[in-house]
């Protein structure tokens, strides 16, 4: 076993499942996590875990590495320790930050009746709780573009969420200033480069607001979501921004008695559909 495998083996130990959310009522023979429930924290497939974990991989990508700490809850010093132990250098200044604050993890675990997602600067997606995934169906497998709201909303990607023609055109401004911002902010961030690069080759619309100079900011707003087994849903949404860690905390919310609240209920019993 390598340093790496042994380090995540350890880290793994000391993660509860009720600190990331999980059942823990039948007998367990792991100290902490299982392996197939970091792997699913984390995106990862067991196998590959398993063959970090025994060394027979010893050099996964940033992503993975990002996202195995984040899901192990690891504080930032321990962060950039498992990028030196995954042969990487730790994220570096005038980078879009991605690392997820013990606090506001627990914030998303203990909101475990609320749909919540945290987002990047970019509006990547970083992480998300049972019940938006219950809610929204479950994230893309892949990570990159995929998982960010900016290119899945200017290339059409498939969303349960539907607008009126003013709160489309007020999102799309939105995430167009937000993404201009972060560009300002984070200089050295090739994949934030990568992205509006991308996105000007992919949409006209976006072209035409990102050199308009859009501007416009998140506020509240009611939104309806197309649930395939509860109907629809008309929910508030929240935009909260974490101060020092640039971080976007996205919360869907009923009013109570509302029949869209019984239906957001009924998703506790019904569990995560996929994506549509």
């Amino acid at each position: 076993m390598t340093q790496l495998g042994t380090a995540l083996h350890r880290w793994r130990d000391r993660v509860s499942p009720a600190m990331v959310g999980l059942p823990d009522a039948e007998p367990r023979r792991a100290v902490g996590l299982r392996r197939e429930e970091l792997a699913r924290l984390a995106g990862l497939s067991v196998d590959y875990l398993t063959r970090l974990e025994q060394g027979r991989a010893t050099r996964p990508s940033t992503q993975v590495v990002t996202s195995l700490a984040r899901a192990l809850r690891l504080s930032t010093r321990e962060r950039d320790h498992l990028f030196l132990l995954a042969g990487h250098a730790p994220p570096a200044a005038g980078v879009t930050p991605t690392h997820v604050p013990a606090g506001v993890q627990r914030l998303l675990d203990r909101l475990y009746d609320t749909p919540v997602s945290v987002y990047d600067a970019t509006w990547s997606l970083l992480t998300w709780n049972q019940r938006w995934a219950a809610l929204l169906g479950e994230p893309p497998a892949r990570t990159g573009h995929e998982r960010n709201l900016v290119w899945r909303y200017f290339t059409a990607r498939p969303s349960r969420v539907s607008h009126t023609p003013e709160q489309d055109d007020a999102f799309a401004d939105a995430l167009v200033a937000d993404l201009r911002a972060a560009e300002a902010r984070y200089p050295n961030d090739a994949s934030l480069r990568s992205l509006v690069h991308d996105l000007t080759e992919a949409s006209p619309r976006f072209v035409e607001l990102w050199d308009g100079y859009a501007v416009g900011t998140h506020e509240s707003s009611r939104k309806t979501i197309h649930h395939p087994e509860v109907g629809a849903l008309t929910l508030d949404c929240d935009v909260l921004t974490v101060p020092g860690s640039d971080l976007h905390i996205v919360a869907y919310t009923a009013e109570p008695g509302s029949d869209s609240a019984d239906r957001l209920a009924l998703l506790a019993v019904l569990g995560t559909t996929a994506a549509s």
